[in-house]
Protein backbone atom coordinates (compact mmCIF):
# COMPACT_ATOMS: atom_id res chain seq x y z
CA UNK A 1 0.00 0.00 0.00
CA UNK A 2 1.24 3.70 -0.86
CA UNK A 3 0.21 7.06 -0.37
CA UNK A 4 -0.04 9.33 -3.12
CA UNK A 5 2.37 12.56 -3.63
CA UNK A 6 -0.92 14.62 -3.55
CA UNK A 7 -2.08 12.97 -0.14
CA UNK A 8 1.68 13.52 1.64
CA UNK A 9 2.05 16.62 0.47
CA UNK A 10 -1.91 17.98 0.89
CA UNK A 11 -0.91 16.22 4.79
CA UNK A 12 1.94 18.68 5.31
CA UNK A 13 0.06 22.00 3.86
CA UNK A 14 -2.04 21.17 6.60
CA UNK A 15 0.16 21.11 8.90
CA UNK A 16 1.30 24.15 7.68
CA UNK A 17 -1.88 25.85 8.17
CA UNK A 18 -2.58 24.60 11.41
CA UNK A 19 0.86 25.80 13.11
CA UNK A 20 0.37 28.02 16.03
CA UNK A 21 -0.18 31.84 15.05
CA UNK A 22 -1.88 30.77 11.27
CA UNK A 23 -5.30 31.73 12.33
CA UNK A 24 -5.21 34.92 9.92
CA UNK A 25 -3.70 32.29 6.82
CA UNK A 26 -1.08 32.18 5.08
CA UNK A 27 0.06 32.73 1.59
CA UNK A 28 0.75 30.23 -0.96
CA UNK A 29 4.09 30.70 -1.94
CA UNK A 30 4.86 30.29 1.92
CA UNK A 31 3.69 27.11 1.97
CA UNK A 32 5.07 26.54 -1.41
CA UNK A 33 8.37 27.55 0.10
CA UNK A 34 8.29 26.37 4.10
CA UNK A 35 7.01 22.89 2.84
CA UNK A 36 9.52 22.69 -0.53
CA UNK A 37 6.46 21.97 -2.91
CA UNK A 38 6.38 23.52 -6.31
CA UNK A 39 3.50 26.39 -6.90
CA UNK A 40 2.21 24.74 -9.56
CA UNK A 41 1.84 20.94 -7.99
CA UNK A 42 0.08 23.20 -4.57
CA UNK A 43 -2.40 24.61 -6.69
CA UNK A 44 -3.91 21.09 -7.22
CA UNK A 45 -3.32 20.18 -3.99
CA UNK A 46 -5.06 23.70 -2.60
CA UNK A 47 -7.82 22.83 -5.13
CA UNK A 48 -8.48 19.44 -3.63
CA UNK A 49 -8.36 20.28 0.14
CA UNK A 50 -10.78 23.48 -0.48
CA UNK A 51 -13.31 21.43 -2.56
CA UNK A 52 -12.98 18.95 0.37
CA UNK A 53 -13.99 21.90 2.68
CA UNK A 54 -10.96 21.71 4.48
CA UNK A 55 -9.65 25.08 4.10
CA UNK A 56 -10.85 28.86 2.90
CA UNK A 57 -9.51 31.83 1.51
CA UNK A 58 -8.87 34.23 4.29
CA UNK A 59 -9.98 37.41 1.76
CA UNK A 60 -10.72 36.02 -1.97
CA UNK A 61 -8.22 35.56 -4.74
CA UNK A 62 -4.43 36.03 -3.77
CA UNK A 63 -4.83 36.09 0.03
CA UNK A 64 -4.04 33.74 2.08
CA UNK A 65 -5.27 30.52 3.12
CA UNK A 66 -6.18 29.42 6.86
CA UNK A 67 -7.92 26.10 8.08
CA UNK A 68 -12.15 26.21 7.74
CA UNK A 69 -12.17 24.74 11.00
CA UNK A 70 -9.93 23.40 14.05
CA UNK A 71 -7.10 21.51 13.50
CA UNK A 72 -8.81 19.78 16.61
CA UNK A 73 -11.81 18.81 14.72
CA UNK A 74 -9.86 17.96 11.08
CA UNK A 75 -8.12 13.74 10.68
CA UNK A 76 -5.94 12.81 9.14
CA UNK A 77 -8.63 10.35 7.40
CA UNK A 78 -10.25 13.58 6.38
CA UNK A 79 -7.46 15.16 4.76
CA UNK A 80 -6.99 11.57 3.05
CA UNK A 81 -10.13 11.47 1.86
CA UNK A 82 -9.32 15.31 0.13
CA UNK A 83 -7.79 13.43 -2.89
CA UNK A 84 -8.77 9.65 -2.53
CA UNK A 85 -12.34 8.40 -2.59
CA UNK A 86 -11.86 5.51 -0.10
CA UNK A 87 -8.71 3.45 1.50
CA UNK A 88 -8.63 -0.23 0.03
CA UNK A 89 -5.43 -1.97 0.53
CA UNK A 90 -6.56 -4.32 -1.63
CA UNK A 91 -8.98 -4.11 -4.94
CA UNK A 92 -11.99 -6.21 -3.75
CA UNK A 93 -11.95 -4.34 -0.33
CA UNK A 94 -13.08 -0.94 -2.81
CA UNK A 95 -16.64 -0.24 -3.56
CA UNK A 96 -16.38 -0.92 -7.35
CA UNK A 97 -14.44 -4.44 -6.15
CA UNK A 98 -16.64 -7.32 -6.93
CA UNK A 99 -15.33 -10.92 -6.04
CA UNK A 100 -17.29 -13.70 -6.61
CA UNK A 101 -15.23 -15.49 -3.32
CA UNK A 102 -16.20 -12.06 -0.29
CA UNK A 103 -18.13 -13.82 1.42
CA UNK A 104 -16.27 -17.10 1.28
CA UNK A 105 -12.68 -16.01 1.64
CA UNK A 106 -10.90 -15.72 5.00
CA UNK A 107 -8.13 -13.70 3.25
CA UNK A 108 -10.75 -10.64 2.12
CA UNK A 109 -12.05 -10.76 5.80
CA UNK A 110 -8.37 -10.47 7.43
CA UNK A 111 -7.73 -7.71 4.48
CA UNK A 112 -11.30 -6.05 5.66
CA UNK A 113 -10.61 -6.05 9.09
CA UNK A 114 -7.10 -4.68 8.57
CA UNK A 115 -8.27 -1.92 6.50
CA UNK A 116 -10.66 -0.88 9.00
CA UNK A 117 -7.91 -0.50 11.43
CA UNK A 118 -5.89 2.29 9.24
CA UNK A 119 -8.91 3.83 8.30
CA UNK A 120 -9.48 4.10 12.20
CA UNK A 121 -5.91 4.76 13.10
CA UNK A 122 -5.94 7.46 10.71
CA UNK A 123 -9.51 8.88 11.90
CA UNK A 124 -8.29 8.81 15.40
CA UNK A 125 -5.28 10.84 14.88
CA UNK A 126 -5.99 14.75 14.31
CA UNK A 127 -4.34 17.42 12.42
CA UNK A 128 -3.74 19.44 15.83
CA UNK A 129 -1.54 16.61 16.99
CA UNK A 130 0.78 16.53 14.19
CA UNK A 131 0.92 20.20 14.31
CA UNK A 132 1.73 20.28 18.07
CA UNK A 133 4.79 17.44 17.29
CA UNK A 134 5.66 19.87 14.42
CA UNK A 135 6.11 22.79 16.17
CA UNK A 136 7.72 20.67 19.06
CA UNK A 137 10.19 19.38 16.21
CA UNK A 138 10.91 22.63 14.54
CA UNK A 139 10.98 23.75 10.69
CA UNK A 140 10.98 21.09 7.95
CA UNK A 141 14.10 21.48 5.76
CA UNK A 142 14.03 19.04 3.03
CA UNK A 143 15.71 18.76 -0.45
CA UNK A 144 12.69 16.80 -1.87
CA UNK A 145 10.33 18.43 -4.58
CA UNK A 146 7.84 17.07 -6.65
CA UNK A 147 7.06 19.32 -9.78
CA UNK A 148 4.88 18.54 -12.84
Amino acid sequence: MKFTTKTRYGLRTMIELAMPDRDKGILQKDISKNQNISMKYLDHIVAHLKAAGLIINVAGKKSGYRLAKNADRISVYDIYRAFDHDLSIIDCLSEEGLCRRDKKCAAREFWDKLNKRIINYMDSVMLSDLSDKQHQLGVIDTDCMYYI
